[in-house]
């Protein structure tokens, strides 16, 4: 039972350590600053967006992606074109 539980532990702390070592590699590869340099200046979260609906199709898209004509927002120039729905 002792050597079980050995190995056990042995196992689990080798996983530990790789994933570790992943998240470091992970780090130096996309240039993100190390735990000293954390603390300069925290990253800006993006604004919130309002999201609209195309009039043709009905998908929702991000306000700065639609196109806005007549006073209807498509998602595209070609539904734009096509007109809305009949439904």
């Amino acid at each position: 039972m002792g050597k079980l539980l050995f190995w056990i532990v042995l196992i689990i702390l080798v996983l530990f350590v790789a994933r570790i070592a992943g998240r470091m590699a992970a780090q130096r590869q996309s240039g993100a600053p190390s735990g000293k340099d954390k603390k300069q200046a925290p990253a800006q979260p993006k604004p919130l967006e309002s999201m609209v609906r195309c009039a043709h199709c009905g998908i929702h898209l991000p306000r700065s992606e639609a196109l806005l004509q007549n006073g209807q927002t498509w998602c595209s120039a070609d539904h734009a074109r096509l007109g809305p729905a009949r439904r």
